[in-house]
Order: C-alpha cells, then structure tokens, then sequence
C-alpha cells in the first residue's frame, strides 16, 4: 500500500484492505475517511467492513462517497467538516486517491 502526504496532517491513497489497517496504524494516523462509494467495483471492501476494522484498531473513520468526476458542493462541505472534528493526522482513499486529492484542494480553495 503506497499513500501520498498532501500535507502535514492528511495523505490519500487508492483503495485499501482490511489488512492495511494495521499498517496505517503505524504510520501513526488517527483517522482514516473513505470518499470511495460502495460497489463502485466488484470485490471492493464495503465501507462499513473498513470502519469496523478501523474502529477496532482504535482510530475514527468517517464515510463521505464521492463519484467518480462528479464531486459536490456538498461533498466538499462534508471533507471540510470530518477534517474539523477528526483528530490527525487523517488517512483518506478512494480508487486512486485523486478524488481525496480534489477535495483537499477544494477545501483549500473555498479558504480563500
């Protein structure tokens, strides 16, 4: 599993396993969002299968779908928000992570 730092507190990558928990763990993330919605592949993990592993490991996950090419005003509203209330730094993934990228740079943008 490779991920890429965006910036000091949030990195993305494609999809991940249950079995990455553990590592991201390690990397010493506290939160892990998912902007990837569920059956957008065959055999991907369900959301609600990551969270529980999450969970278990001891760190908060947060479910906020984006369609592929069709990010929201809304979609961004809700990254803005998880990345308040979420204890860093967070560990987002979607297929490629290009979608966690995007709403980072929304999300900068919308700043000012």
């Amino acid at each position: 599993m490779e991920y890429r730092q965006i910036s000091e507190d949030y990195s993305v990558s494609g999809q991940i396993q249950p079995e990455d928990v553990a590592t991201i763990k390690e990397a010493g993330f506290k939160s892990v969002i998912c902007n990837r919605p569920d059956d957008e592949q065959p055999g991907q993990p369900s959301a609600d299968t990551l969270k529980a592993t999450v969970e278990a490991a001891g760190l908060a996950f947060r479910y906020i779908p984006v369609i592929s090419g069709q990010m929201t005003a809304e979609n961004v509203k809700d990254q803005a928000e998880a990345l308040d209330e979420l204890q860093g730094p967070v560990f987002a993934y979607c297929r490629s992570g290009a979608r966690c990228t995007n709403l980072f740079l929304a999300i900068q943008q919308s700043k000012g």
